[in-house]
Formats: C-alpha cells, structure tokens, sequence
C-alpha cells in the first residue's frame, strides 16, 4: 500500500495529465458527431482485429465440431436439389439458369455472403456479435444473420472489414416470426434472462398450439426469407387477460458456439420501404 502512494506521489502530475486527456477526449467523442462516428469506427476495427487474434486458438480447437456442422448443412441442402427426384415427363430436361431472372421475370431477391465470427458475447443482457466482413466485402447495415441452424442476428454496424451483429439475445431486437404448422403469426424478442429461451408474442388463443411446435421466419420480415428456422416452443404461458399466446421458445442456433454465420442481403428491401414510406405519407 505505501509503495501505491510512492508511486501515485512520484508520478501524479503524469496521471493528473492522463485522467484530463481521457475526461477531454470523453466530451469530444460525446458530443461531436463527426468525431463520434470516425471514434466508433476506428473502435470497431481494433475490436475485431483482436478479437480475431484471440479466436484463431479456439477455431484450432473446434474445428471437428465445425466440420461436423458443415457436413449436415450441405446434406440437406443437397436433399433440396430438384435433381433428386423424378421427373415424370422423360421429355424434359432440368437446366440449371445462371442468369439473375429469368422469362417470367423472376429476380433474386436475397444474396448470400458467409462471414466468420471472431467475437461474440451471450451473457449479457445486450449481445453482440462481431464478424470479419464489412464494407469491403458488401455487408450493410441492417442485413439478416443467421447459422447453420437458425437465425442469429442482425447487421447494425460495420466498417471495412468487420460488421457488428446485434444477437436475437439482445432486449431491443424484434423478429416476425410464425407457426410453422398453422401459420399464424407473432414477434419473437428475449427478456434478458435466460440465453437458452426466446419469447413469442401476439400468436392469438385461437391458433391450436402445442410444445415442440416450429416456429419460422414470416414473410414480413425485411431481414430474412420465409421459413428460416427460430426454434421451437418449450413451454406456453397461461394468461387469462389477453386474447394472445406468451410461448418460450428454444432457439436453433446454440450462440455458444458460433464460428461461422451467413449474411443475407434483401436486394429489394430498399424499394419494399420507399413505396411502404410514400404511402403513409400519402395518408
């Protein structure tokens, strides 16, 4: 103890020099925009690049699990390929249309981009997740994460290389999501306890609803296609005042161990919200 007071003696005009450069730089970054931003992205930057130094061990360590996870993704996009089931007319031939539309005027609608985790948090009661993707390589704002398994995040901050990724265990994120058998529809969002159960919300009474049902990704999602796994219902919370279902949901994705996401780009997101906008002002 004396030697700590020695030492804040010997060297307190130093310290006192330091603790008014930290306070000053404070009320820059708070309260200046400009600097703010150029703060955060530079902050953004340095904690992905260590966070990617401190995750390459870990990887060494989990590489059989990922492999593992990597097999049964591509088993069952390949039990989806069309060319594993017969064609009745012998006449026809499957051909595989590399163009982005096609006569019907069909167009791609989402675009996918893998990404490796090298940071990630499930402890608290705002998570975050960071990603070694960003400008550079076509990540934006407000794009959809998600696993092998099932959905993960969004897309809310990026810089050149790296993105941050708000977690579904995050209090402030909101998913529409629905019944995989019934297709009615609700929001899924986390109370901040525990990280192994999600919340769905505003499902009415009437749905027939059991434990162990699917629960998806609507069709009124911008983020994620329809039909993107959330988990499934673990318990339903009885409550006589409301008209609608409270259900705890398991997630799909374990978000302890996240090594690698794919990032999904709505390419008509943009046009989607400009005409819903101009409506309602229009209003």
């Amino acid at each position: 103890m004396r030697n700590i007071f020695l030492f804040i003696r010997r060297y307190f005009n130093f310290l006192f020099f330091v603790v008014l450069q930290i306070v000053a730089l404070s009320f820059l970054f708070r309260y200046n925009k400009f600097h703010e931003a150029a703060f955060m992205g530079i902050a953004n930057e340095t904690t992905g690049m260590v966070g990617a130094r401190f995750n390459s061990v870990e990887y060494y360590f989990n590489l059989k699990r990922t492999n593992d996870s990597l097999v049964k993704e591509n088993t069952n996009l390949r039990n989806g390929l069309r060319q594993n089931f017969d064609n009745p007319d012998t006449t026809q031939r499957i051909v595989a249309d590399t163009m982005p539309y096609d006569t019907l005027g069909h167009v791609r609608k989402y675009m996918w981009r893998p990404a490796k985790v090298v940071s990630n948090t499930a402890t608290l009661q705002n998570n975050y997740i960071t990603i070694e993707r960003g400008l550079n390589q076509g990540i934006r704002k407000d794009m959809g994460v998600i696993s092998s398994t099932g959905i993960v995040g969004t897309v809310v901050d990026v810089s050149a290389n790296y993105a941050v990724v708000m977690s579904l265990l995050h209090r402030q994120n909101r998913v529409s999501a629905k019944m995989k058998k019934t297709g009615e529809t609700g929001t899924i969002q986390w109370d901040g306890e525990s990280p192994f159960f999600l919340t769905l919300i505003n499902v009415p009474k009437s749905a027939p609803v059991a434990v162990g049902d699917s629960v998806i990704t609507s069709q009124y999602s911008y983020l994620f296609p329809q039909g993107i796994m959330v988990g499934t219902v673990a318990a339903i919370v009885e409550d006589k005042t409301s008209n609608f279902y409270t259900m705890k949901v398991k997630p799909a994705t374990n978000f302890y161990s996240l090594e690698y996401v794919t990032v999904a780009e709505n390419l008509m997101k943009d046009e989607q919200k400009k005409l819903e906008e101009a409506s309602r002002k229009n209003q």
